[in-house]
């Protein structure tokens, strides 16, 4: 089971396949079996598919501070190094896509290509200031509210409409979220990644969740307005979480954009 030590943390992380690197960074309470073990297998033939799990999920153990953008971007910077030969593409989703950003703009030598998905550049404006602080306020008092909360703002209606009502008591019984998820919840609250965003030069795509009502799509258009020659996608209705149940399209999107020939990025 690999780890790697970074500045005072042990970082776990996922290796699968041969071929290219691909390093896909989850967002917060996920982890890397969580978000994109339904995905792996659709890139693992081709490539070396590296997943890895940043402070306060999976088995990465750390002192128990408060988290920064630095060092999860550090994290998932020495992963890249260690797991695979470099460059790679590099897909970051919600706060993952925070830290993606920020490897892409800080160590441009690791980052061939980079697909971003709904992520977002800053946490300073009233809305996503009060979203984070209920969503914390909400753990630390009743955490089935918490729970149901995260549901309604991360799936979209028709998704939980199809979850049925079996299937949404099914996910109040779930385990999660992981101890570690209010650390990233406070470090999403005050993320500031605009003074990075014209720095990367990797050619990149950033995926906006039109439906999305935890983090809505109009961080994704920060994220491009702010990247040089970067390229907005917005897939109509679909939440936050959605791709979860049916990752087909992101998938797709992912894959063109990564296997194409690079004078057609």
């Amino acid at each position: 089971m690999p780890f790697i030590p970074v500045r005072d943390t042990d970082v776990h992380y996922e290796a699968e396949g041969q071929g290219p690197g691909l390093v896909l960074v989850h967002g917060t309470g996920g982890d890397a079996d969580k978000v994109f073990g339904n995905v792996v297998h659709h890139f693992s033939a081709t490539r070396t598919v590296v997943r890895p799990n940043f402070s306060g999920s999976g088995q990465t153990t750390d002192d128990g501070t408060e988290l920064t953008v630095d060092l999860i971007t550090d994290q998932v910077a020495a992963i890249t190094r260690q797991a695979v030969r470099g460059p790679v593409d590099l897909l970051g989703f919600s706060l993952g896509a925070v830290a993606a950003a920020a490897v892409a703009a800080t160590h441009p030598e690791l980052v061939r290509r980079l697909v971003l998905v709904g992520g977002w550049a800053h946490s300073t404006a009233p809305r996503d200031r009060f979203y984070f602080e209920t969503w914390r306020k909400l753990l630390d008092t009743d955490r089935e509210l918490f729970k149901r909360f995260s549901t309604l703002t991360g799936f979209g209606p028709a998704t939980l409409n199809a979850f049925g009502h079996q299937g949404l008591a099914h996910s109040l019984a779930d385990e999660w979220p992981p101890p570690g998820i209010g650390r990233q919840i406070d470090l999403g609250a005050k993320v500031d990644i605009r003074d990075l965003l014209p720095k990367i030069t990797a050619p990149t795509l950033v995926i906006g969740l039109a439906g999305d009502n935890m983090i809505p799509v109009d961080g994704s258009r920060q994220l491009h307005a702010a990247i040089p020659g970067s390229r907005l996608v917005e897939i109509e209705d679909e939440g936050h979480m959605d791709w979860f149940a049916d990752p087909t399209r992101l998938i797709d999107l992912t894959r063109a954009f990564i296997d194409a020939p690079d004078a057609t990025v």
